[in-house]
C-alpha cells in the first residue's frame, strides 16, 4: 500500500503513475488481480488510463457504457495500441504496401526495443441498467462520504470495545514519536519550513516507512525535500506537537510490531472528517483544534465553502466511530 495524499492524480499523474508501477511490482501473480480504475476518463484522465493499460497488460477489461454519453470510444485492443497516452506513445497504423514494390522490401526491423504488437485482452463493454448510473456529480458527494466513514471506522478502532461512551481525541493516550525518529514530508503543497508544524498538527498522516536511514543533524524536525513512492503501513492522526521535548503525539490504531518499522510521516490533502473535531463529546470550554476567531487574510488562508448546486437528501449521516 502506497500513501498517494491526494483524492485526485490531476495534479500529479506522474507520480500516480509511479505509485501504480511500485504497487504492481510487488503482484506475485499467483491469484487473480482485479484493478479498480478511477472514474477519470476524460482529456488526460483517459490518456493516463492507456498508459495503465499499457502498463499492467491485462487479459481482460470491464468497460461501463452510460445512457447519452458517446464521449468514450470502446477500449478494444486496436483502439489502445495506436492511441497515444498521457507519458507513452500510440503505434502507427500499418501502411498498405505500394504496387510494384516486392515483398521482401515491406520486412524493416524495428527500433530495438519497440513492442509493435498489438495488446492481447479482452473487452467485456457492458451497458447499466441500474438507476441514476452514470449521473455527474453524484460520484464525488458519494466518494466523499464513504471516504469520510472509512475514517470514522478506522479510528473506531481506537475505541473501548465495550459498549458506552465515545471517547473524544484528546483523551486517548497517543504514542510519542522523537522529531529525529520520522522524516516528513508535506505532499500536496509546498509549505514553508517555519510553518511546517502548523500544517501538521491535528492533520491526518500516513505511517510510511522509507528504504533510507534516518540522518537528523539538528534537534528540529526531519524534513524531506521530495515525496517518496514507499511502503505505507497504516494511517493516524497528530494529535499534538510538543516543541520543548521535540515529540510528535500519534493517534492510530497500528499495532507496536508495524510501528517499529515506521520512519516517514506524509501528511496529504486528505482531511479529518469535520465531525470528528466539532463533535467531541465532554468538551467544556472550547473545542480543541476548532476556532471560528481566525484571520482570514492570512495568505494562504480561507473559509471552507459549501457546495449548493447538490440537492440535499432527505436522509443524514451520523457521526459515530464506534
Amino acid at each position: 500500500m502506497v500513501y498517494y495524499g491526494q483524492t485526485s492524480c490531476e495534479q500529479d499523474t506522474e507520480r500516480y503513475l509511479d505509485v501504480v508501477k511500485y504497487v504492481f511490482s510487488s503482484y506475485k501473480k499467483e491469484v487473480p488481480l482485479v484493478v479498480n480504475t478511477m472514474g477519470w476518463v476524460k482529456g488526460e484522465g483517459l490518456l493516463l488510463l492507456i498508459d495503465i493499460i499499457r502498463l499492467l497488460s491485462p487479459s481482460h477489461i470491464v468497460q461501463m457504457d452510460v445512457y447519452d454519453w458517446k464521449a468514450m470510444a470502446p477500449l478494444t485492443p486496436e483502439y489502445v495500441h495506436l492511441t497515444p497516452g498521457l507519458y507513452t506513445k500510440g503505434r502507427q497504423p500499418a501502411r498498405r504496401q505500394p504496387l510494384g514494390t516486392s515483398s521482401t522490401e515491406s520486412w524493416k526491423p524495428s527500433e530495438a526495443g519497440e513492442d509493435t504488437s498489438t495488446p492481447e485482452y479482452k473487452l467485456l463493454y457492458v451497458h447499466p441498467e441500474f438507476p441514476r448510473a452514470g449521473v455527474a456529480g453524484e460520484a464525488r458527494v458519494h466518494s466523499g462520504i464513504l471516504r469520510d466513514m472509512s475514517i470514522l471506522g478506522y479510528l473506531g478502532q481506537l475505541q473501548s470495545p465495550d459498549v458506552g461512551a465515545v471517547l473524544p481525541l484528546h483523551s486517548l493516550v497517543p504514542y510519542q514519536v522523537p522529531f529525529s525518529a520520522v522524516a516528513l514530508r508535506v505532499i500536496h503543497t509546498d509549505v514553508a519550513p517555519t510553518n511546517i508544524m502548523y500544517a501538521v498538527n491535528a492533520s491526518w498522516v500516513g505511517l510510511c516507512r522509507i528504504p533510507d536511514e534516518i540522518r537528523c543533524q539538528s534537534d528540529g524536525p526531519v524534513l524531506l525535500t521530495q515525496t517518496p513512492v514507499c511502503d505505507c503501513l497504516g494511517f493516524g492522526i497528530v494529535r499534538g506537537v510538543d516543541m520543548q521535548k521535540k515529540l510528535y503525539h500519534i493517534l492510530t490504531p497500528v499495532p507496536p510490531e508495524k510501528l517499529r518499522l515506521v520512519n516517514c510521516l506524509l501528511l496529504g490533502n486528505i482531511a479529518v472528517p469535520n465531525c470528528i473535531l466539532v463533535g467531541q463529546q465532554g468538551v467544556e470550554g472550547e473545542i480543541p483544534y476548532v476556532t471560528s476567531d481566525y484571520n482570514y487574510s492570512i495568505l494562504g488562508s480561507g473559509k471552507l465553502k459549501k457546495k449548493k448546486h447538490f440537492k440535499r437528501r432527505e436522509y443524514a449521516f451520523e457521526c459515530d466511530y464506534t
